[in-house]
């Protein structure tokens, strides 16, 4: 198998092992079992078990951002823009269901540098959030809330899909989207 074959099958064992016993529960000989070689030569492939969770979750945050900023940026309805939101989120869950989990969890048990590197690009998903709902309430289209904690709604409902998304199930991320936009956007209460 080539070098980048194998280095790609180490990855997903990775991104499946992290997911399913944490970064920390996650041995060298688990990963090399995984990926079908010997702990020993794992080392031929990698540099540190580190450096594979670092790719993991930069490569989870490149998606998100990825996935939002031509959203935010293009023009529209905000309140559209917002379910377009949603769905990309739920869209990089849905696509990447060990990865997202990894991402969301273990990206403290990065080193320092690389923690800084990472919290830097989910303060950039937050702001792209948060000029989201900015724009929406300045156009009139939302009420006047304070954004971070919208934000922070937002968020923390569409970061748990992946505890219970099944991408073979009856609802796409669109239609998730929607509900969570409908929801969010209408509230509960029959009198608003």
């Amino acid at each position: 198998m080539a070098r980048r074959g194998r280095k790609e099958q180490i990855l997903a064992a990775s991104e499946r092992l992290f997911s399913e016993k944490g970064y920390h529960g996650t041995t060298i000989r688990d990963i090399a079992e995984a990926s079908g070689i010997l702990s020993g030569s794992l080392y031929a492939h990698i540099d540190s078990k580190e450096d594979l969770l670092f790719e993991i979750v930069n490569q989870g945050a490149d998606n998100f951002l990825g996935a939002l900023e031509p959203i935010v940026a293009s023009p529209g309805n905000p309140e559209e823009k917002l379910r377009r939101g949603l769905a990309a989120h739920i869209r990089v869950v849905g696509e990447h269901l060990h990865a997202a989990k990894v991402f969301l969890h273990d990206w403290r048990a990065l080193s320092d540098e690389r923690r800084q590197i990472i919290l830097e690009k989910r303060r950039r998903y937050e702001a792209l959030w948060g000029a989201l709902l900015e724009e929406g309430i300045q156009a009139g289209v939302f009420r006047p809330v304070h954004p971070k904690f919208a934000q922070l709604v937002i968020l923390s409902v569409a970061n748990w899909v992946y505890q219970w998304y099944d991408p073979e199930g009856p609802l796409g991320p669109d239609e998730i989207a929607d509900q969570f936009a409908r929801i969010l956007l209408e509230g509960l209460n029959q009198s608003s």
